[in-house]
């Protein structure tokens, strides 16, 4: 199944004889909460979902965004009315990443069908409503493990094994500024692949074939074990899903630079080079 549903696709299976829950994550790196924006106008019956407080546990040394617990997010996506045999289509106003934290998340826990809508928002055709929905409660209970996951050790080794990528803008893996963590640059090792290219001026994912092309030009070769990670975990999960619609597998640091950086024992590169 492809992990993305373009908005045309999307209204149509709304209309269908099974339609998809829809889950709002609109964010934005250092606020303002997105609510606001969901109460304004969102997709027909769409749930608002907190990125900070549903999907990500309290902030400290596992970084800034670290996992939240597992029984602690299954209760959130059955309040939204997420069940286990139910279709999956999350949304947020257009960048991607709080929608892949949650596709990410929900595909980690276990739910088998999960999709982010291509483009976000602004790819809607459709009409939009301010009525905020009372969904039934879903039965959703989260089995970890359906994502590979790395600890800061295995991002680490990774780094010297196989490929792991920094999805974060260039100029923070060099070092050149860094606005939110400890210190700026990078695990040894890492290659540099912001997430912001893996799509085009409208916000769609760029075709399969050429993100195919992106990632292999960076070393994401045959047999290589790849892997991902940002400032917290969440443009990172984007990464991820860009190489799953290129057919490629991955891992997610989910502590990311806020975790690693935060530990002044461990190394930090910084420059264009990997090390």
């Amino acid at each position: 199944m492809k992990p993305i549903i373009s908005a045309s696709e999307l209204l149509s299976e709304s209309a269908g004889a099974r339609p998809p829950v829809l889950l709002d994550v609109r964010w934005t790196l250092g606020g303002p909460p997105g609510r606001p924006e969901y109460e304004a106008g969102h997709l027909p019956g769409a749930v608002y979902v907190d990125l900070d407080t549903e999907l990500a546990g309290p902030p400290g040394r596992g970084g800034r965004h670290p996992l939240p617990d597992p029984a602690a997010f299954g209760a959130a996506m059955r309040r939204a009315g997420v069940s286990a045999d139910t279709p999956v289509v999350v949304y947020d106003g257009g960048l991607g990443w709080g929608a892949a934290r949650a596709w990410w998340l929900l595909r980690w826990a276990g739910h088998p069908d999960v999709r982010v809508l291509d483009g976000g928002l602004a790819a809607w055709e459709g009409e939009l409503s301010k009525d905020v929905p009372s969904p039934e409660p879903g039965d959703f209970e989260p089995r970890p493990g359906g994502m590979g996951l790395l600890d800061a050790d295995g991002a680490a080794a990774l780094a010297r094994s196989g490929l792991l990528l920094d999805a974060r803008a260039a100029e923070r893996y060099r070092g050149d500024v860094e606005p939110i963590d400890r210190v700026g640059g990078h695990i040894p090792g890492a290659v540099s692949a912001p997430t912001t290219e893996n799509v085009g001026a409208d916000g769609r994912f760029l075709p399969a074939d050429a993100l195919a092309a992106r990632f292999a030009a960076l070393g994401a070769a045959e047999g290589t074990d790849v892997a991902v990670y940002c400032g917290s975990g969440v443009s990172g999960a984007h990464e991820v899903l860009a190489l799953r619609v290129a057919g490629l597998d991955a891992a997610l640091y989910a502590g990311s630079w806020s975790e690693w950086s935060s530990d002044p024992a461990r190394p930090v590169a910084t420059g264009p080079d990997p090390r």
